[in-house]
This record gives structure tokens, C-alpha cells and sequence, in this order.
């Protein structure tokens, strides 16, 4: 397995910051007065802090004065009552705000966490078939998760880091000033050459951050395939090809993650000279003015402490910085999604589908796959309430005609008709619930029997539920299982037999109720006496309904009203079982075949 994220450089995938802004921001209108509230008591906060400074620079002083015979003990005694006072009710002011605060923030970050989650759940689920096919669901499931850690990650950048670095550096530069201009100056340098290393350093290890989320998207999307397939692994015995497969990959990973790391080496190094560097200049400025006699050393206090203060904010700046690109690559690898566009649309005004006689018409359809034509120029009519099979060889076109009649695609010409209106002129999901489909491989939720027999009609009532399950013969199997109908089915049907399932997709079908019936070997995971009872029951439920039949074993659709023999795309021959097998042709050869043994 190759992974294409080994060379961000080359590969050049920027971030779009700009795009990226704009759909967090389309999250983030929706609670202006929570971010408005928040951003007040971080300037209330900052502000604070800058007069705690200010009641150790009046300590420092005052203590200066009583040291040196200046000021007497009751006068200092009482002025320490004061502050004391002063630093515990500040103090208490802060920890009431502070509660307000993390209130403000948990509420805004976890509605819009679960707005981007849904937002984007909802797009994804929306999208057309082939972009499932297409997407390993691993590396759906993690971007989509990581997205929504992202915007919680870049809110808490705003509000811990960005914001409060922000109102700090101006309350800070503002206050120095009042006691030394140039160590003022010299903050505000020292500041911006940490704020402008940092984004330089961030901005070089983009490309990486990227290529270091696709390789893991890539990982999770690998493993979660490793997993699917468990069975094959197991019964082929590749247990240590699978291996060796995961630690290629995973080390792929391990080398996008560790090109990724490596910038904050350099990050790290650089930080701590300009900090030393603007300590120094920031506390020599104040000390020659001391030695003058110009400014008290509490005031060289209050600098000191100030600028301190600073510190923890300009780290905390550098590490919001990288939370804040590193929620930018995670925008970046979910929005990809975004910008996918939905091909198989709706008209405007399209209305709802209700079929009331089922006649299914076929008029010249081509269509083209992956710039091969899988069928041309097909045309067929499919009375009401009749039976019509499709035979013929895999990939002669069969599935996709259902495929086609889902609108899973839309034809590249020609159109196909129900009840005579065009299925263009219907809403999807219309369309798609007024079918009723048992497929070839069924896939259920991992949740009981009886609610994945639910899922096609959620309004049924229990008990025609299960008349169902006995209708496909599924009632006896639950029967001999401790949580009878309440059985969990596991992730994909996992913990059944492939003929149990089948049972539950029939029984699925069957609640369904509609007036088409798509079987596509439909007791294919059967065995042969339960196919025999099945087919017996499938021949009642057929009654009434228009049915579509897809086929290998011809020994199911002999009693078809129409056989429609399929090759290359098109019909090769159609007719009853009688008339097909005295004619010479495909038909006539894959009944000699099956009925030898063959097949």
C-alpha cells in the first residue's frame, strides 16, 4: 500500500485559511451574545491582574519606607490590613467571574461542536453513492471527530490564548509607560519579535501538519479496512501479512508526524533567547533610572512582575498558535468534504413520488462508468404487477440498472419512467422509500433484530413486525436465541449467518410493504430446502407488485413472466423459460451448465 504523504513540499496543499474562517464563523454568529460576554470578562481579567501587580508595587514601598525608619509600625500595619483587604476581595471577584466565565465557554464550545458535527454528519450523509465507495469510512469517521475537536481547539485558542495575550500586552504597555517609557518600548518589541518567530515557524510546518493528517486519516482508514475484513484475513491465513502491511503503514505515519514535531525544536530555542534577551534590556532600563533616584524599586517591582506575567501569556500564545494551525489542517482535511458537491440533485420543485401502479420503463438509457459504457441504448417496459429476472454474466449491467433505478446514479442519456413521470422529476428520497429492496450482501445496524426489521417502515406495529420475521422464515431462528428478537446483530450483521441476515433483509423488505420489489439474489446465502420454503413465500408477496428479479440460479425466476438475458450492456434475448431454453443463445448454454452441476 503506498501513502501519497511522504512529501508535503511536493505535494504543495495549503491551508485556505480564508475558507476555513468562514465556515467556523457561519457556526460561531449563531451565539454572538455568549462571545460578547465571554470577551468582556477576559478584559475584566486582564485588567485584574495588572492591579495585583499594582498592590505588591504599593507592598514593596511601603515595606521600603517601614524598613527604613520612614513610615512607623501602626501605619504600616494598618496600610498592609488594606491591602490584604484589597487582594482577598479582588480575589473573590475573580473567582465569582471566573465560574460565569468557564460557564460561557463550555456552553459556547459545546453547541458548536455539535453544530459542526451535524452540519457536516448531515452534508456526508447527503452526498451521492459513489462518493461512499470512494471514501475509506475510517478516514470519514476521523476527520469528521478531529473536525469537531478542531473547533473546540481554535475556540479555546480565542479565548485563552489570542484574546487574552491581546488585552494583556495593552494593559501591560500601558501601565509601564506610566513608570519607564523605554522599558514600555522594549515589551512591545520583545513581544512582537515572539509573536512574529512564532508564526514564522508555524507557518514553514503547515505543508507537514497536513501531510501528518492524511497519513493518519490514511492509518484509520487502513485499519478500520483490516478489521472489516477480518474474516478473509483469518481464513487465508495473512494474519502476519497484515502485520507487516500495518507497520509499513503505521511508520509512514510515525515519519509524517515526527517531519511535523521537529519544528518546535527550533520553535523552542528561538523563544527562549528573545525572552532572555527582553529581560534583559526590560529590567536595565528601570535599574539606571533607580540608580538616579527618578523611580522607587517597588516600581521596578511592578515591571518585573507585569512582564512576568507576560511570560506565561506569550507561551501560552505560541501554544494556541500551534493549536490554531493544527485546527486549520483538521478544517482543512474535513472541509475537503465540504466542497464536495452533491451531482445526483433534485430538480427545483421536485414533488414526492407515490406509486400507484408500478410500470417501470426503461426508454434508451446509456450510461458510462468510469469512461465505460456499462449500458447502451436499453430500453425496456416492465408492465404493473408482473415478474421480469435479469440474467446474464457478472458485469453485464444487471445490478446497475437497480442502481439506476435508485437514481444511486443518473443515466448519461435516455430516462427511466414511473407510472410515466420521468424519475428526475421526484424527490430522491421519495423515490427511494417507494421501493423495497432485499440486495445481495445485506448490511445491518449494529443494533437489535427487531429494530433493523423496523428501520424500513418505523411506523409498523409490532405485530406486523412479526408477521415478517415468519413470512421469511426468521421467527423459528429467533426463537433458539436467549434475547429471541431483542438479539444484537453486531457491526454489519457480523454475529449472524449469512442466511440469517438474508432472513432479516427479507423480513425488511417485506415490512416495507410496496408496490415495487427488488429482489437481487435474494436467497443467494440460503440453503436449499429454507430457498425452497422462501421462494414459495417470495412467489405471494410478488403478487400484486411490480418485481424485479436479478438472478444466477435460473431454478428461482423459471416462473418469471419475463427473462431478460443481459451481455455487455444490453439484451441479448428475453422471454419466458419455455421459449428461451428451445431457442440457441446465452439462456439456453447457462441452463445446460446449471442444470449439469456446473454452476
Amino acid at each position: 500500500m503506498k501513502n501519497n504523504s511522504k512529501n508535503p513540499e511536493k505535494e504543495k496543499k495549503p491551508i485556505d485559511f480564508r475558507y476555513n474562517f468562514a465556515r467556523y464563523w457561519e457556526i460561531a454568529r449563531n451565539y454572538k451574545g455568549l462571545i460578547i460576554a465571554v470577551l468582556i470578562l477576559i478584559l475584566f481579567f486582564q485588567a485584574s491582574y495588572s492591579a495585583e501587580s499594582f498592590i505588591f508595587k504599593f507592598l514593596t514601598d511601603s515595606a521600603t519606607l517601614f524598613i527604613s525608619g520612614e513610615q512607623d509600625r501602626q501605619a504600616f500595619t494598618s496600610f498592609l490590613i488594606l491591602l490584604a483587604a484589597a487582594f482577598l476581595t479582588l480575589k473573590g471577584i475573580q473567582a465569582i467571574f471566573r465560574w460565569v466565565w468557564m460557564s460561557c465557554i463550555n456552553k459556547l464550545e459545546t453547541s458548536m461542536m455539535f453544530d459542526l458535527k451535524r452540519k457536516l454528519f448531515n452534508h456526508l450523509i447527503n452526498l451521492d453513492h459513489e462518493f461512499h465507495t470512494s471514501n475509506k469510512t475510517g478516514s470519514i469517521i476521523s476527520r469528521l471527530l478531529r473536525g469537531a475537536n478542531a473547533i473546540e481547539r481554535l475556540t479555546d485558542v480565542f479565548v485563552f490564548n489570542f484574546i487574552p495575550l491581546l488585552f494583556q500586552t495593552a494593559v501591560v504597555a500601558g501601565t509601564i509607560m506610566i513608570f519607564d517609557f523605554s522599558s514600555s518600548i522594549t515589551v512591545l518589541v520583545t513581544i512582537s519579535a515572539f509573536i512574529a518567530f512564532s508564526f514564522y515557524i508555524n507557518k514553514k510546518q503547515q505543508a507537514y501538519n497536513i501531510a501528518a493528517n492524511d497519513a493518519e486519516d490514511y492509518e484509520k482508514g487502513a485499519v478500520s479496512d483490516f478489521f472489516t475484513n477480518i474474516d478473509s484475513i483469518k481464513y487465508f491465513g495473512k494474519e502476519e501479512r497484515t502485520k507487516a502491511s500495518y507497520k509499513r503503514i503505521s511508520n509512514n505515519t510515525r515519519g509524517a508526524f515526527l517531519r511535523h514535531w521537529n519544528f518546535f525544536r527550533w520553535l523552542s530555542s528561538g523563544h527562549n533567547l528573545i525572552l532572555g534577551i527582553g529581560l534583559f534590556f526590560i529590567i536595565c532600563f528601570p535599574v539606571l533610572r533607580l540608580l538616579e533616584g527618578e523611580i522607587t524599586f517597588g516600581s521596578i517591582v511592578f515591571i518585573y512582575t507585569s512582564f512576568g506575567s507576560m511570560i506565561g501569556h506569550l507561551y501560552g500564545f505560541d501554544h494556541g498558535l500551534r493549536g490554531f494551525y493544527r485546527s486549520m489542517a483538521d478544517f482543512e482535511s474535513l472541509f475537503r468534504y465540504h466542497r464536495v458537491k452533491k451531482t445526483i440533485i433534485d430538480r427545483p420543485g421536485a414533488k414526492k413520488l407515490r406509486i400507484k401502479k408500478g410500470r417501470i420503463s426503461f426508454e434508451k438509457v446509456y450510461f458510462k462508468y468510469k469512461n465505460r459504457y456499462v449500458l447502451r441504448n436499453f430500453t425496456l417496459d416492465i408492465p404493473p404487477e408482473k415478474k421480469i429476472a435479469f440474467v446474464g454474466p457478472s458485469g453485464s449491467g444487471k445490478s446497475t440498472l437497480i442502481k439506476l433505478l435508485y437514481r444511486l446514479y443518473d443515466v448519461n442519456s435516455g430516462s427511466i419512467r414511473i407510472d410515466g413521470g420521468n424519475i428526475r422529476e421526484f424527490q430522491q428520497e421519495s423515490l427511494r422509500s417507494e421501493l423495497s429492496i432485499v440486495p445481495q450482501e445485506p448490511v445491518l445496524f449494529d443494533d437489535t433484530i427487531y429494530n433493523n426489521i423496523l428501520f424500513s417502515n418505523p411506523k409498523a406495529k409490532r405485530k406486523d413486525i412479526f408477521k415478517a420475521m415468519r413470512f421469511a422464515q426468521l421467527d423459528r431462528v429467533v426463537a433458539g436465541f436467549p434475547d429471541k428478537e431483542k438479539t444484537i446483530v453486531g457491526e454489519r450483521g457480523m454475529k449472524l449467518s449469512g442466511g440469517e441476515k438474508q432472513r432479516v433483509s427479507i423480513a425488511r423488505a417485506i415490512l416495507a410493504d410496496k408496490k415495487v420489489l427488488v429482489l437481487d439474489e435474494a436467497t443467494s446465502s440460503l440453503d436449499s430446502e429454507t430457498e425452497s420454503e422462501i421462494q414459495r413465500d417470495l412467489e405471494k408477496l410478488m403478487k400484486g407488485r411490480t418485481s424485479i428479479v436479478i438472478a444466477h440460479r435460473l431454478s428461482t425466476i423459471m416462473k418469471a413472466d419475463l427473462i431478460v438475458v443481459m451481455n455487455n450492456g444490453r439484451i441479448e434475448q428475453a422471454g419466458t423459460h419455455k421459449e428461451l431454453i428451445k431457442q440457441e443463445g446465452l439462456y439456453k448454454k447457462l441452463w445446460n451448465l446449471q442444470k449439469g452441476g456446473y454452476i
